[in-house]
């Protein structure tokens, strides 16, 4: 986490720091990513970086924190505030939609999560505490879709919620690779791979008789 001096700053001195992070990770590798240049982009000395931060690693964690709870805000606050009122699946369809959001509003903290997702080194090391995060979010509605009745109790919730965690990635790179213009007031397209996606979920691939 920043250190105190960082959060004593200014806003718009804040804002500065994080948005010249932001740029240098979403388009270098993590091992590659220069603190001299966000020091620059950001108009501060770069002795001035380590009053606020420890070190890159410490910065790159506080991004990719911020990353997290950002993705959070596009998720239909009445669905998670009243999720009595809706299925195990109508739930994860809108998250799986809010993911889609996300990304097309931020193609620049999509990058740094896809940087991340590619490298499991970095993965272990850096995202594991937000992955565990996501995780978690899947784990109580799997709980939830359990005491519902809407789901096979014999499942490990605890392995699922990480692989929901895995598909909303794959499902952003699909769809962004079929439609790299997705239009947000037209999600029409990518409605149809979310269906997919959610039926593959939660009818598998075996053959029914």
């Amino acid at each position: 986490m920043p250190k105190e001096t960082f959060f004593n700053l200014s806003e718009d001195k804040r804002e500065r720091i994080i948005d010249a992070a932001i740029n240098e990770f979403s388009i270098r590798l993590y091992h590659k990513a220069r603190i001299t240049a966000i020091a620059d982009n950001a108009g501060i000395a770069k002795g001035s970086f380590y009053q606020y931060f420890q070190n890159k690693k410490d910065l790159f964690k506080y991004i990719i924190e911020l990353i997290v709870n950002k993705k959070l805000e596009y998720i239909n606050n009445d669905m998670l505030k009243n999720k009595e009122k809706y299925s195990f699946f109508q739930l994860l369809r809108e998250i799986y939609l809010s993911g889609i959001r996300f990304a097309k509003d931020n193609p620049r903290l999509l990058s740094i999560g896809n940087i991340l997702i590619n490298n499991k080194e970095l993965q272990n090391e850096i995202w594991g505490e937000q992955i565990d995060k996501s995780s978690e979010f899947y784990f109580q509605l799997l709980e939830e879709g359990l005491a519902k009745g809407e789901l096979d109790p014999s499942i490990d919730i605890e392995l699922v919620s990480i692989l929901l965690t895995g598909l909303n990635y794959s499902l952003i790179d699909i769809v962004y690779k079929d439609n790299d213009t997705i239009d947000p007031d037209n999600l029409a397209e990518e409605m149809e791979t979310i269906d997919k996606m959610l039926y593959f979920i939660e009818n598998g691939i075996k053959k029914r008789e």
